[in-house]
């Protein structure tokens, strides 16, 4: 059984998988979410192992649930963090009984959230100020490859900080990769997610083009998908279309969340701009839905 404990805030649709995979690898977690409910499911789970695990669980890794980040802080060694946005994390650090509350140190904190290369800088600055270390850990990825560990996670931060967080951040990803200083890793993700933005607004756009012609969408989606231009989104998205589920892997409400992090940066080339713009106008209809409802928004 590993002896580092994991502090582990954020329990949602990617962070609950990746909690699991910590404690089917045998590290002690220590939770804490806002929603006690996913908390107390997570607890019932304990280390039920994803599919592709072939070693059993390790004895003991059971998680626990701390009352507040700053008594989590205490209780762990490396705490992750995998929520929402920029003033989750605001909350996160300086709410009461937040994480700098508690004034500890020799902590490492690795952020896992997209969230701007700005807060980042801020927050790992303050940390250190504590004695702690702070990386930021984007990863790229969704529930599936989440539940997998097949992630391919953007880390921003020094040298002897990534050492240590490499063995845990190795158990939630295929590609574990140093970047730059802190920031660097969000700046990598808010790339990514530039591009994804293209690719689900360019298939959408196809498809809709090529069913308003006379082709199905099934017929074009078969010809893309043996193209040299399949890609593995294109085939999970294709099937979304056909089958009508919007059901959010990736809510549309966060890649306009990202777009409007990448604008801040000063990222407006005509590609994003036309990206921003679609997706600003769809989050308030289809912000709860899938990314690929943006299909939905532009055949409306």
């Amino acid at each position: 059984m590993n002896t580092t404990t994991i502090g582990w805030i954020g329990l949602g649709n990617m962070g609950t998988p990746m909690a699991q995979r910590l404690l089917a690898a045998g590290y002690p977690v220590v939770v804490y979410n806002r929603s006690k409910e996913k908390e107390a499911a997570l607890i019932a789970t304990g280390a039920s192992l994803p599919s592709d695990r072939q070693r059993p669980p390790a004895l003991g890794a059971s998680p626990t649930s701390a009352p507040t980040p700053a008594s989590l802080i205490r209780a762990a060694t490396i705490v992750v963090i995998m929520i929402s946005d920029d003033q989750a994390i605001r909350d996160i650090f300086d709410g009461e009984n937040g994480l700098l509350s508690a004034a500890t140190s020799g902590k490492l904190i690795i952020n896992m959230s997209t969230v701007s290369p700005a807060i980042s800088k801020e927050f790992a600055a303050r940390c250190q100020k504590q004695g702690n270390q702070y990386l930021d850990a984007p990863v790229s990825g969704s529930v599936k490859q989440a539940q997998e560990g097949q992630l391919v996670v953007m880390v921003g931060g020094n040298a002897s900080a990534f050492e240590q967080a490499t063995p845990v951040l190795r158990e939630l990803g295929k590609l574990v990769i140093r970047i730059g200083d802190h920031g660097a890793g969000n700046t990598a993700k808010l790339a990514i997610n530039l591009l994804l933005s293209f690719h689900a607004q360019g298939l959408a756009e196809a498809t809709l083009f090529a069913d308003a012609h006379g082709v199905r969408k099934q017929d074009f989606l078969e010809i893309f998908n043996n193209s040299a231009m399949a890609n593995v989104f294109g085939k999970i998205k294709g099937d979304a279309i056909l089958s009508e589920n919007y059901k959010p892997a990736f809510a549309l409400k966060h890649i306009a969340k990202d777009l409007r992090l990448a604008r801040a940066e000063g990222w407006n080339t005509p590609l994003a701009a036309t990206a921003y713009q679609t997706f600003q106008d769809a989050e308030p209809r289809y912000g709860e839905l899938d990314i690929i409802a943006i299909l939905k928004q532009i055949e409306k």
